[in-house]
């Protein structure tokens, strides 16, 4: 039973770290598009949001293809865990964290954009 554990506990981590990669090459690719194009800075928001939600969605696919087991358990996790380490680097270099609409909206949106990806990832065999 614990190796079970354990092996579902690192494809979680490889699916968040391949959430972190995606989040990352997506970064790379809007800052080059509001450096080197007429895309205004108050298309962020949303860019940021697409961005979540790809990055949570492929990292929940590559978990639960590798897991092969209950995909919309474990797509969550991950999606929860992505913004939870956000949240931990927001409060660790920006500003304090506050609980409001927002944040909320973000969360479910995670939590969501997880569930779907693991359901999807389930299915892909």
């Amino acid at each position: 039973m614990n190796k079970k554990i354990l092996n579902v506990s690192i494809n979680i981590l490889k699916g968040l770290l391949v959430c972190y990669i995606v989040t990352i090459v997506f970064i790379l690719i809007f800052s080059a598009l509001l450096t080197y194009t007429k895309v205004k800075e108050n298309s962020i928001p949303m860019l940021n949001t697409i961005t979540m939600i790809s990055s949570i969605s492929l990292g929940a696919i590559y978990s639960t293809i590798k897991i092969k087991e209950k995909g919309w358990l474990h797509g969550g996790i991950v999606g929860i865990l992505y913004y939870v380490v956000l949240l931990i680097l927001n409060y660790t270099f920006a500003k304090p964290f506050t609980m409001d609409i927002y944040s909320m909206s973000k969360l479910l949106i995670s939590l969501g954009a997880g569930v779907i990806g693991g359901m999807i990832g389930i299915n892909l065999k």
